[in-house]
Parts: C-alpha cells; structure tokens; sequence
C-alpha cells in the first residue's frame, strides 16, 4: 500500500476524533438512575493507540494488550487462568474458538495460542497491518489486513489456504473493519461501500453488495469505507459506512433490505428487533430491524467519540473517549445509568456475557457490569 495512503487515512481520522474539534458535550444529568453493578474487574494492559477487542467463548474470556500479553479469564469472577507473552507487540485484540486463541500485529504476523494453555501453536504472515481480531472458526483463522485482503488459515497448523483480495481504495480508514462467519460464509466490508460474502472453503466470493455509494466533490469526500464487523442475525446481514449509509441484507442472496443515510466510524449492532448505530457526530440510533424505520435517535452525546452500542437486556451501552459507559433505555434512548470505567477512552464495543457485558478501556482496564 502507498506510504500516502495511510498518511490520508490519519487525516480522515483526525476529522473524526481530534481533540481540537468540537467540544464534547456536557454529560446530562439521569433522574432516578438505575444502579450499575460492578461484578469484578481485572487488567489486561494497555492498548496503546490501537483498539483492543476482549472474546468470549465457552466458558472463557481472552483478552490481550500491545505489549503482547495474551490472558484467558474465568468470566464469573474475572480470575486469571494463563497469562503468556506471545512475543510480539499486538495490534488489535483476540480472536477465539473453544480450541485456538489468534492475535496478529501490525507487520501482519498472526499468532495462534492454545486456548487450553496459552502455548503457541503456529505463526503465520499476512501481507499487511492488521487493525482487527483475527476470526476464528469451522477450522479457519480469517484475518482482514488494512491492504483489502482476507486471509484463511487452517486453524490446526496454520497453512494458508485461500486468500481473497480487492483494490483498496486510495484513501482508507484506520478502523477496525472485520470478517464475520454464518454457516459456510464469511463476510467482510471494504472500501468503496462494499459488502461481499466469500465461501469459506476456498475464499471464492458469493455475492457482493453495495452498502453506500462513494459522494463528494474530492477524494476525502468520497471515503465511503465499510467499518466496524458485519452483524449477524437470522438469516440478516448488516453493516454500516463512513460518509455513507447504514444497510442490511439478505445473508444468502445479497439483496438489500433496507438502508439509511448515516456516517459511522464504528459499525452496527444487532438484537432481536432493532439496529443500533452510532455516527461519527456523537448521536446514536435505533432502527426497526425488518424495515429500517426510526425508532429512536439520542443526540446528547455530541462529538464523544463513541464505541459501538450493544444491548443487553432492556438497556442499550456505549461507550466514550472518557472512560464513561452510557446505559440507555432500549425502547426510548432515554439515559437510565452511567458508569464511569475511569480507565481511558473506550474504542472496543461492549461484549455481552452471560451476567451482563464486559468493558475494556484503552488502558487495559476490565469492567463486567450488571445493569
């Protein structure tokens, strides 16, 4: 990839969250908020500039942190079960299934650990920097690498077995933009508005849809990137774009759903009934899933850089670049809790677990909260 393709992605970026943009929104005052349970809390280490995203799966959660520490915790209580260096230092998170732990690094090593043990099983080497947890399962690791390429690694020994590539468009995002995998299928959003479903077998494409066509008057206008990983329900995909649209498609077949007009840098998220978004400017929304209705927007966290929203329960989380988790009410939007994690900005989406959902700030800090 071009040195000033990645310098323009940093401009975009800046756009998105500088410090000195618009001024934050004051947070507003909850009457009568509902209580926030701390369960436990535990420390995975600092993510450094890059965004680190915690897994759960069975019985386990993994986290990791750029030093290179990986850790699997118990999810009751947080307690530490390994901790390992993996040698390296990380660039975006964990991936899991019940048998294999994936992290990767900026120089697009990916690194498989034994989810029993933390001991290392393979090292593999991608084509470039990877912002995003590998994927893992039906015997793969999927990796999505900054230069448009998705990765299949034989899970078992760490064999490249397909790789599906696309033209990057000459201005990217610097996000985490990842692979998601229903049945036999995985899917991956790209530059240019792009959602495709690639056959995990051979990493042949299925369909390819268009989220957003790319606008504007210049190359910076035009950035119409895919971010976030695409969510899955049913038999529904859906994903959202910067300078674009959010949008949700038929899994098997591509054919659109719906769409909205909407500028996100984190992506989509998806319960039984509605669509969540949060764009660039700090509002969050929530869509009606069967046909993308309004059905409610919340516009008083302006330009605080939010994570993610993820429900749980009749509350719907989001974090900011303060450290503070909002609790807003599924039905309305309305605020009905806030929890301050005091531990740096919060980049990763909540991961829901049994009890509640896990937080890990930029700093390393974990909170499993109960609301």
């Amino acid at each position: 990839m071009r040195r000033s393709s990645l310098a323009a992605a940093a401009v975009v970026l800046a756009a998105c969250s500088s410090s000195g943009g618009p001024k934050p929104a004051e947070l507003p005052q909850i009457a009568n908020p509902k209580e926030i349970r701390l369960l436990w809390s535990a420390d995975a280490g600092s993510g450094g500039k890059y965004t680190f995203f915690p897994a759960l799966t069975g019985e386990a959660i993994y986290v990791a942190a750029r030093d290179g520490s990986v850790a699997r915790l118990d999810p009751k209580d947080g307690h530490e079960l390994w901790r390992v260096d993996a040698e390296r230092q990380l660039s975006g998170g964990v991936g899991a299934d019940a048998r294999t732990v994936a992290v990767a690094t900026e120089e697009g090593e990916v690194i498989a650990l034994d989810a029993a043990t933390g001991k290392v099983r393979w090292r593999a080497r991608a084509s470039s920097e990877v912002l995003t947890p590998p994927t893992v399962g039906a015997g793969l690791v999927l990796v999505r690498t900054i230069d448009s390429r998705i990765f299949g690694f034989d899970a078992e020994d760490g064999k490249r077995r397909w790789v599906y590539q696309r033209s990057p468009g000459s201005l990217i995002l610097r996000v985490a933009t990842g692979v998601s995998i229903l049945g036999d299928t995985a899917f991956a959003g790209f530059s240019n508005g792009k959602l495709v479903a690639v056959a995990l077998s051979n990493g042949a494409q299925r369909w390819e849809a268009t989220v957003a066509v790319p606008k504007g008057a210049n190359e910076l206008e035009r950035v119409t990137d895919v971010v976030g990983e695409p969510a899955l329900t049913g038999r529904e995909v859906c994903a959202a774009t910067y300078q674009g649209r959010v949008a949700c498609f038929e899994a098997d077949s591509g054919r659109q759903i719906w769409g909205r007009d909407l500028s996100s840098v984190t992506g989509v998220s998806l319960d039984a009934r509605y669509a969540f978004v949060a764009d660039e400017r700090g509002a969050v929304y929530a869509f009606d899933r069967s046909n993308g209705a309004s059905v409610w927007k919340q516009d008083k966290l302006a330009n605080r850089q939010l994570s993610l929203p993820r429900a749980t329960g009749g509350v719907v989380a989001v974090g900011d670049f303060e450290g503070e988790i909002h609790f807003l009410e599924r039905e309305s939007g309305n605020f009905v809790a806030r929890y301050s994690a005091g531990g740096g900005a919060v980049r990763a989406a909540p991961l829901l677990l049994p009890s509640g959902l896990l937080v890990q700030t930029q700093n390393g800090g974990l909170y499993a909260l109960s609301p």
